[in-house]
């Protein structure tokens, strides 16, 4: 089976950009939503303040019996003048038997009460399982500065790098791929933040960075290959080498794309709460940057170099060889 990519590129791109249309329109809904004020929900990790969570001690008799119902929750929290709180269920052996509380830097009391008044509601929580975490916001911006720059310093590596290899036009199309990737990576999250709560936190960066390493190192291979085959036959239309060498390592890059999902599957599955997040977004990036690699910044070469050096069109070749 050979792949032909350069025919259908149209609708490449047209659904890479309605992915990326979908998640821009929800970074600009999430930061004027009054309870997120970003493009992506952030987690204390960038915006200080107190995260609390309470999970209820089943091994008491009849503790567990009904399930928490999060508007009592809410209500429990706006007497104690805390309204404004993010509020979240948790799961604990399959069933909704947790609390996350996201709100502002609360003193030892203010903790102590909250967690009294929602002992009498909805029941006694396992001290064993119960966090109290708090960040400032000091540290907060400090981590998001950090994790800015060091994806602005990859991208200017990886274009340096990219340059020097092959040639400019490559190292423009893979950086176009890269931030491709990015942006339906952070859109997707910022998409799962607006419906479901879900929040980014330090790894969320790191995670980032991860998926840039992947993606260029699989367009690496493609356009490696690209030029040893132009170099072999400089004659032949650019869509058509290109295409070769898309059906040459495709087989490698589903192998290579489909080890690492098995593999971050399993941490999303088994891998705790800690690493949900983080393997969530290593899976939405690494199978856009396969796709990536693929379908945008190959044909994004070939409609450079029609246009702009005088390569055959591979229509016309082979309506001569016909």
């Amino acid at each position: 089976m050979r792949l032909d990519i350069n025919k259908a590129r149209g609708t490449w791109w047209t659904i890479s950009a309605a992915i990326i249309l979908s998640g821009i329109i929800s970074m600009v809904i999430s930061s004027f939503n009054p309870s997120i004020k970003a493009p992506l929900r952030p987690s204390l990790d960038f915006i200080g303040g107190t995260r609390l969570q309470f999970v209820r001690d089943c091994e008491k008799p009849g503790n567990c019996d009904q399930p928490i119902d999060i508007n009592v929750v809410r209500e429990v929290a706006k007497s104690q003048g805390l309204g404004d709180s993010s509020i979240q269920l948790i799961s604990e052996n399959g069933k909704e038997n947790g609390i996350t509380i996201r709100t502002k830097n609360l003193e030892t009391e203010q903790r102590s009460n909250l967690q009294t008044a929602l002992t009498e509601k909805i029941g006694v929580f396992d001290p064993k399982k119960n966090q109290d975490d708090s960040v400032g916001a000091t540290l907060g911006k400090e981590l998001f500065t950090s994790g800015v720059l060091a994806l602005i310093v990859s991208f200017v590596g990886i274009t340096i790098y990219m340059a020097f290899r092959f040639q400019w036009d490559y190292a423009v199309f893979a950086i176009v791929a890269l931030f491709h990737d990015i942006l339906i990576t952070t859109g997707v999250f910022s998409i799962l933040g607006l419906v479901f709560g879900v929040e980014v936190d330090s790894l969320f960066i790191v995670a980032l960075l991860t998926i840039t390493g992947f993606s260029v190192n699989d367009t690496v291979v493609i356009y490696d290959r690209i030029r040893e085959t132009i170099k072999l036959h400089p004659e032949q239309p650019i869509a058509h080498v290109v295409d070769d060498a898309v059906n040459q390592t495709l087989s490698r890059s589903i192998n290579t794309t489909l080890t690492v999902l098995l593999t971050l599957s399993a941490i999303f599955l088994f891998g705790g709460e800690t690493l949900h997040n983080f393997s969530l977004a290593l899976i939405v990036g690494f199978t856009m940057g396969a796709y990536s690699s693929i379908f945008i910044a190959s044909t994004l070469l070939i409609w450079w170099r029609e246009r702009s050096e005088n390569y055959p069109v591979e229509n016309a070749v082979s309506s001569q060889n016909s």
